[in-house]
């Protein structure tokens, strides 16, 4: 699993960087699952989180939060990527 993480418009400290990692762990089951997992943080008046990921069967999806805080945003973004994990694993199940 390729994993990139960026951040626009602010300079991301290496504690913040741990804790992104620490929170991709997370969804360490499914690692032979995913080719590509890009994470790109993003500060404007509030921080997007966003996420793309790439299957290795072909299909991609791409997931985006925003809090006013980054350490929420991360929080909420990681939530929904696993559930999105989940769901796309079972989707691979029903059609063998």
């Amino acid at each position: 699993m390729n994993i990139d993480i960026k951040s626009v418009h602010f300079t991301l400290r290496e504690d913040a960087k741990e804790y992104v990692e620490k929170k991709i762990d997370r969804i360490h089951n499914a690692e032979n699952m995913i080719v590509d997992l890009l994470i790109t943080l993003t500060k404007d008046k509030d921080f997007n989180a966003e996420a793309t990921v790439n299957f290795r069967w072909g299909v991609s999806v791409h997931i985006k939060e925003h809090d006013f805080e980054l350490n929420p945003a991360i929080d909420k973004l990681m939530d929904k990527l696993e559930h999105k994990i989940v769901k796309e694993k079972e989707k691979v199940k029903e059609k063998r």
